[in-house]
């Protein structure tokens, strides 16, 4: 049976949650003239990315770059590294980014030559640090992200940035709720909610302005993105 041809494609209807790796044979479902396709068409050609990942990289990239702009950034716990490099697209005012894991995908390196190849201007601005997240330093000026850092790791992160004074954008998952700090919340809502809601309640104590949005649950139900950066006086 033929594929269907590009204009018989409903993307909105596309599984944006699969796991599937994007290769050239999904090239027609990204046909529009957007940054997006063009970054979805550059994945696709390096055949090493879930879908999944693309479509969580994009939506929160583009939700940081409305709050946040300009600074180094710092993207840790970061796998391929897409999100550190979508947010270099949306914003040249940055001038490089660093992606961090303590464990890097092979394939991280086959991506990111794909998207030099597209995209000349984020040659030598992208480097990749494979180390304990403990061991980077973070500086003032640094906007740090993650991007579904496991578990306790969020904690870790957003611990590292505060200390920092960095601005922070986190989507947090695989809440383990054994001995965590819920702010007494827990008779209230579930447990992963009281504990991103203490995660907010903490940050503000420590001097903090938060934000929380939501990116699409068809992606992943794990969907909640907070940003925080720090008060400023006379803001």
């Amino acid at each position: 049976m033929p594929l269907p041809s590009p204009e018989h494609i409903n993307v909105n209807s596309l599984d944006r949650s699969s796991r599937s790796r994007l290769t050239g044979k999904d090239l027609h479902l990204f046909g529009g003239e957007t940054l997006f396709d063009a970054i979805a068409r550059t994945v696709c050609q390096a055949g090493c990315l879930p879908r999944k990942e693309l479509y969580e990289a994009w939506e929160v990239a583009r939700r940081v770059r409305r709050r946040f702009r300009g600074r180094r950034v710092v993207d840790l716990a970061c796998g391929h590294g897409l999100l550190a490099q979508i947010l270099l697209l949306l914003d040249d005012s940055s001038p490089v980014a660093l992606a961090v894991d303590r464990c890097l995908p092979k394939s991280a390196a086959t991506l990111t030559e794909t998207l030099n190849a597209a995209w000349p201007r984020l040659k030598n601005r992208v480097r990749f640090l494979e180390t304990d997240i403990n061991d980077v330093q973070l500086h003032t000026n640094d906007l740090v992200v993650s991007a579904h850092a496991c578990g306790g790791l969020t904690d870790v992160i957003i611990d590292k940035a505060v200390e920092a004074g960095a601005v922070i954008a986190v989507l947090p998952c695989c809440h383990n709720l054994k001995g965590a700090d819920l702010g007494g919340l827990e008779g209230w809502m579930d447990g992963p909610l009281a504990m991103d809601a203490a995660r907010v309640s903490r940050l503000r104590s420590r001097g903090y302005k938060v934000s929380t949005q939501l990116i699409p649950v068809e992606i992943t139900p794990k969907n909640r993105l907070l940003l925080a950066e720090p008060n400023v006086i006379g803001r």
